[in-house]
């Protein structure tokens, strides 16, 4: 028994979708049982009387009797022409009640559930998930049909060819059209979704474009313009003060190895495959600064003469790389602008670890414009607003109110 159970749940399960047929097909095989069912309808009346006057006295088990027999069989005709409505939800069970309904038809009505039947076996071979009851079902659905006489085997009249050749010229060219609407569809789609992986990639390209000049905005400004304030003070004080020159040139060759060095990683991204692996093994995969190297770059800029002072408050706790990053250029850029917009001016960093957020705020005093200041374009704080904004992040810049420019950002932190 058990074998059995596994057996049937085995033959009784789906190998393909539930069919769902849509409103439209639902209205449309209304149709179709309902004009089934008047055809077979009218088929019983016409030719009830012509059973009735060639049953023979004892009439054998088969032929309709002259009374109530009539009923029967507009009983069978409905029964199977009345599940056809339903032949794409339930395409198997449909098939077995016209089956039965074909088994209970006397062999010289045999045409009273002829088409109801073909239509079940097409509809259960082209919707019926379940394959081996649906192939099994089959052959015996043709062997029923085969087992009417031969004398009585379904014709079609005369009057019925014309009709029987036009609808399939006119299903095959409602089908033809459809197919080209779909095919015309699909190539729509594919139109449509290529542009917008074209514009996909164009963004992304603009994207990436962005980042990197951003990147080399922050790393070239700060050192080049360190390295020029160190440059021209070693050339004012060269012939009056050697010893003076000569640590102004060292902190210009300190700056250009950081930049340079900055430089190779930035380009060295650049160079790496797809899948992030560096063929050549030439790619410096360095850190990127982050908050730790505070000190370091607070120290760049006091070497050219400009006083810096760093403070941390709050309890300083592990933070993403990312916003490690965004923290440092936001000071970066900001001692930047001081050293090329207020020479001669002192700077203060503050760096405070608050409980859902990190703020850091770099202002200077007031001080006259370098030679370089003229070579800047506004893109530094365009770049830093675009960096807090993948973050969450705000940036604030304005003059202090006593001389001076202020630089905030804020920069929201997930709870631990």
């Amino acid at each position: 028994m058990d074998r059995l159970r596994e057996g049937a749940r085995a033959l009784m399960h789906p190998t393909g979708p539930v069919p769902r047929p849509t409103p439209r097909s639902r209205v449309f095989d209304a149709v179709l049982a309902l004009v089934v069912g008047l055809a077979s309808a009218y088929y019983v009346m016409d030719n009830l009387h012509g059973w009735a006057d060639r049953q023979p006295v004892a009439a054998p088990i088969g032929y309709p009797a002259r009374s109530a027999d009539w009923i029967m069989l507009l009983s069978l005709a409905f029964m199977a022409s009345g599940p056809l409505a339903l032949r794409r939800r339930y395409p198997l069970a449909v098939l077995w009640i016209v089956m039965g309904a074909t088994l209970l038809t006397p062999p010289d009505a045999a045409r009273l559930t002829f088409y109801a039947c073909i239509i079940a076996a097409y509809s259960a071979a082209a919707y019926s998930p379940y394959r081996v009851p649906t192939l099994a079902s089959l052959p015996v659905a043709v062997l029923l049909v085969s087992m009417a006489r031969d004398t009585v085997s379904p014709t079609v009249p005369h009057q019925y060819v014309p009709l029987l050749i036009s609808v399939p010229i006119v299903v095959a060219a409602n089908g033809l059209r459809t197919w080209k609407l779909r095919a015309d569809e699909g190539r729509t789609r594919l139109s449509a979704l290529e542009r917008e992986q074209a514009e996909a990639l164009r963004r992304a390209i603009e994207q990436e474009r962005a980042r990197i000049a951003r990147e080399l905005h922050d790393v070239v400004t700060h050192n080049v313009s360190v390295m020029v304030i160190q440059a021209g003070a070693a050339r004012k004080v060269m012939e009056v003060a050697p010893d003076q020159a000569r640590e102004a040139l060292l902190a210009v060759e300190a700056g250009g190895r950081a930049a340079m060095g900055e430089l190779r990683h930035v380009m060295g991204l650049l160079t790496m495959d797809a899948d992030g692996s560096d063929p050549d093994g030439s790619v410096d995969l360095a850190p990127q600064p982050g908050l730790d190297q505070l000190d370091a770059l607070v120290g760049r800029v006091r070497d050219t003469g400009v006083p810096v002072e760093l403070t941390v408050s709050g309890q300083p706790r592990p933070v993403s790389a990312g916003v490690q990053l965004t923290a440092y250029r936001v000071v970066q850029e900001a001692l930047t602008n001081a050293v090329k917009h207020a020479a001669g001016a002192s700077a203060t960093v503050q760096v405070d670890y608050g409980a859902n957020q990190l703020q850091v705020e770099v202002s200077n005093t007031s001080g006259s414009p370098s030679a370089s200041a003229a070579t800047g374009n506004g893109r530094g704080l365009i770049g830093l607003r675009e960096r807090l904004a993948v973050y969450g992040g705000t940036l604030r810049t304005g003059p202090r109110p006593l001389g001076g420019y202020r630089v905030q950002a804020q920069i929201p932190l997930e709870e631990a």
